[in-house]
């Protein structure tokens, strides 16, 4: 300090300061308008890019007021040193939240413009942010004066000790990323385990896979799990599939009559219900003499996976209802029991002494006078 502080350096600060936070309120008034302007836009880029720029700008304006207001008071040199650095560093680590945010909001956008879902896959999105954000605190170190290289061989030494002792979180972290990278899961697919678990997947994160079933329960999965199992997806390579419904007619049926009649019911049900394909081909294909009818299935085609039931469901309502009108019968199984009577035996002389036996068989010849 080259000489004593005097009212008019305070004021000169006070005024830098104020400056600087005027300004800050301006500017997140201007991004908040330009916020409102970018929500009527299609591409979410421009809201992450606007709601980051809240952060940084009028920190930055403030952090620029509080570097002029330093430069006006007579600080020595090693304290304004102090002070610029200081400045310097805070400013980077705004800035580096703000570019953590935007980073990984455009990894979730691009991530679900790729899957075509809402969701996202949170494990891409905490990579990136946590990159920057070491990046950015490494930075920071520097301007302060901190040598970064001893503490980046002590991260790596470190590093390979938690990765010993972290062996299973990092096997879920690194199926998980082979899973997305693979594109064999994406969230919004459709999956069912062999172990039984299935439904929706909502996320997959660093260390699990979280699956929305149809009960609107969730299902926690490691990636770990998940890569070694095996599954089906519904959803790859299209959500479109087919299902079979299985239906059987009497052998007195006009199986031409009935193929017409079930046919138009396949195609009104595929025009008018929610989640029916209105272009699928209708099937139908006989295929046994059962003991009491004779069985056919019906092809339709659904839109995903959980349509299938509403379809199925409306697809068999119509269909009772049709061959009812038609005089088609459906024919419950029956079976022919046939009941044998047997002859009536004579009832077994009970068990008595030996005297009395003997006494009965000298009275046969008599009873047969």
């Amino acid at each position: 300090m080259n000489r004593d502080l005097v009212l008019h350096d305070w004021l000169v600060a006070g005024i830098a300061l104020a400056a600087g936070a005027a300004a800050g309120l301006l500017l997140r008034a201007l991004l908040r308008w330009l916020g409102r302007h970018a929500e009527r836009t299609r591409w979410r880029g421009d809201d992450i890019i606007v709601d980051a720029l809240r952060t940084i700008a009028p920190g930055a304006a403030l952090i620029a007021g509080a570097a002029v207001a330093g430069t006006t008071l007579p600080l020595t040199a090693r304290v304004s040193g102090f002070v610029n650095q200081s400045l310097t560093a805070l400013l980077i680590l705004i800035a580096t939240l703000s570019a953590a945010r935007v980073v990984a909001g455009l990894v979730q956008s691009v991530a679900g413009t790729r899957t075509g879902v809402a969701a996202s896959a949170s494990i891409f999105v905490n990579i990136t942010r946590i990159v920057v954000l070491v990046m950015g605190v490494l930075v920071a170190l520097e301007t302060l004066g901190v040598s970064i290289a001893p503490l980046v061989t002590a991260l790596g030494v470190g590093g390979l000790a938690v990765a010993l002792a972290l062996q299973d979180t990092l096997a879920n972290l690194f199926a998980g990323v082979h899973i997305l990278a693979s594109k064999t899961v994406q969230p919004g697919d459709y999956i069912r385990l062999t172990s039984g678990e299935e439904g929706y997947v909502v996320d997959i994160n660093w260390r699990n896979t979280v699956v929305r079933n149809l009960s609107n329960n969730l299902v926690i999965i490691p990636n770990g799990r998940l890569a070694r199992t095996n599954m089906t997806n519904f959803t790859q390579p299209e959500a479109k599939f087919s299902i079979l419904v299985q239906v059987g007619v009497g052998y007195e049926s006009d199986l031409e009559h009935v193929e017409r009649v079930t046919l138009d019911v396949v195609d009104s049900v595929m025009a008018d219900i929610n989640g029916a394909v209105p272009d699928h081909e209708a099937a139908v294909r006989f295929h046994t003499f059962a003991e009491s009818r004779i069985n056919f299935t019906v092809i339709l085609g659904v839109g995903e996976f959980s349509d299938q039931y509403r379809i199925k469901h409306e697809f068999i309502k119509r269909l009772h209802e049709r061959f009812r009108t038609e005089g088609i019968s459906i024919p419950a199984p029956t079976r022919t029991v046939a009941l044998q009577r047997d002859e009536p035996r004579a009832p077994s002389a009970p068990h008595a002494p030996v005297p009395h036996q003997r006494e009965a068989s000298s009275l046969l010849p008599d009873a047969g006078r």
